[in-house]
């Protein structure tokens, strides 16, 4: 490497650096929007995220950057899905897999960044602020039309974006890009066509069996006692309260303020249990991963998921095939009865598990069961396209959320806030998101797959709470990597191939055979 070249990546380091830091403050001023802010203080925020987003943009667009990026051989080749190992051999070779993977992750961004104008990057954040207190007020009243506008003007601004950064197929798919990294609209719906073929005769063959009780879970209790209990699961997980904590939000969610403070929320209903652990326990599973990344890469660009399909690998596997299987309350059935006395007397674990695996279509996509979860994702899918390309509108989601609702679930929500106000990514601007939830169940199972390979029984494990083993596995194949591998690097290095949804669909299958009794 030249002389030249070493400043080049100097400057790469420093000003990756820059931005990363004005992330974190960005989230923190994102997190205490949504959770200690006084509702008198939303404009001030607002302005406060709006100038964040503002100066981060600049750092990226910076021409200092572009000119450290061109001095050490960054192009388009490299946000394609290389080895870089292998690959990128126009990149100095005598630097290390980290610092090209520096290199690629910046370039990435710069490349998107310099396409979108400064003024839309502020308007977004400004707006994003400004709707997502709206959002909560309308959620609350059940008020669609006070939230309409914001909504309308967040689409109208995405759609610039989509034109701002271009596309080759599908306008969504500038969109989906930044969440999951060259995925396409295209794969999403025919992974989705996929899995709704396989999902639905087994939902029938559900709806057919005797249904399982479940009204345990909606007895009285109390939140202190709720919280208890989540506070000794995060523990058993191995979630590190001195680089971490936990708040309650309107919509549970994880956020990174740096390398060693990154924050979970929750919230609580009184009387329905699941509400509250399986939040803390889903949120747990994203904050292990941020809370996971090698020291090499801490306060990086580097130090992130490396896509989203990833992250919410991690949230899924911990809440639903660690956090709902029968070994898990085998270990904590009794730790929650301590938390409730007399409470769950008549409840054995079995019973236990079968109801909170309860499988009915239900309204509230947290709160969904696994098998139908992603018919939730898929409604979803279905309405942010339409409204990107501008075939659907804003005044028509409500009823176009409550027929989609029908089709897919069989249920029609009879408000707004069980329908179309149940999700807060919108009112961030978050187009995009969605679909990785599911392509994280699909993911999920595939790690889950192999780690038992190179474990043994993961049930005798969790059962006996011996969960370091397992965080473990996860923290050397996974999270120590943050984004030095890109999403299909990764899964070719854990299970050998792409992705794969017939793990996820035999273990659907395998399990809730189990709860409901048939072969």
């Amino acid at each position: 490497m030249t002389d030249k070249q070493q400043r080049s990546l100097e400057t790469v380091k420093k000003i990756d650096k820059e931005v990363t830091l004005l992330g974190h403050i960005g989230a923190t001023v994102s997190w205490d929007q949504e959770t200690y802010m006084p509702e008198g203080a939303v404009e001030g925020k607002s302005q406060q995220a709006s100038l964040l987003s503002k100066l981060g943009h600049q750092r990226m667009t910076s021409s200092e950057l572009a000119q450290a990026l061109s001095d050490l051989g960054a192009d388009d080749t490299l946000v394609q899905e290389i080895r870089l190992e292998k690959g990128a051999s126009h990149l100095p070779q005598d630097i290390s897999i980290s610092e090209k993977a520096l290199i690629r992750s910046v370039y990435r961004h710069h490349s998107r960044a310099v396409k979108v104008p400064e003024k839309l990057v502020t308007e977004l954040s400004e707006l994003g602020a400004r709707a997502q207190n709206a959002w909560v007020k309308a959620r609350k009243a059940n008020d669609f039309p006070m939230f309409q506008p914001y909504l309308e003007k967040l689409v109208d601004l995405k759609r610039q974006e989509v034109q701002a950064v271009g596309y080759e197929d599908h306008p969504y798919d500038a969109l989906l890009d930044e969440f999951e990294p060259g995925m396409k609209t295209s794969e999403v719906t025919q992974v989705f066509q996929g899995l709704r073929d396989d999902l639905v005769p087994l939902v029938k063959r559900i709806a057919d069996s005797p249904q399982v009780k479940d009204d345990f879970l909606e007895r009285t209790y109390p939140i202190s006692g709720q919280e208890s209990f989540g506070y000794k699961v995060l523990d058993a997980l191995g979630y590190d309260m001195k680089r971490g904590r936990m708040d309650i939000s309107a919509h549970p969610f994880t956020t990174s303020l740096g390398s060693d403070d990154v924050r979970i929320t929750t919230r609580y209903a009184e009387n329905y249990f699941k509400t509250g652990i399986f939040s803390i326990i889903h949120e747990a599973g994203h904050g292990l991963y941020e809370l996971g990344f090698s020291p090499d890469i801490k306060d990086t660009g580097l130090a992130t998921g490396t896509s989203l399909g990833i992250h919410e690998s991690q949230s899924r596997t911990w809440e639903n095939m660690i956090g709902r299987s029968l070994p898990f309350w085998n270990h904590f059935l009794p730790v929650l009865k301590q938390e409730f006395p007399g409470l769950l007397d008549d409840v054995d674990t079995k019973a236990f598990f079968r109801g909170i695996n309860k499988v009915e279509p239900s309204y509230i996509r947290v709160e969904a069961d696994e098998v139908t979860y992603s018919l939730h994702i898929m409604l979803r899918f279905f309405l942010e396209t339409k409204l990107i390309t501008g075939e659907i509108q804003v005044k028509d989601l409500p009823e176009l959320w409550r027929q989609e609702s029908r089709d897919l679930l069989g249920i029609v929500p009879e408000t707004d806030s069980l329908g179309v106000l149940q999700d807060v990514h919108w009112s961030f601007g978050l187009f995009g998101y969605f679909p990785t939830y599911s392509l994280g169940n699909i993911i999920g199972a595939q790690f889950y797959q192999v780690m038992e390979k190179d474990l043994g029984s993961i049930d005798a494990l969790v059962e006996a709470g011996n969960f370091g083993p397992i965080l473990g596995w996860l923290r050397t194949n996974i999270h120590h990597h943050g984004s030095v591998k890109n999403a299909g690097e990764l899964l070719q290095d854990i299970t050998g191939g792409g992705l794969d949804a017939k793990p996820f669909v035999a273990y659907l299958k395998g399990k809730y055979s189990g709860v409901y009794g048939f072969s």
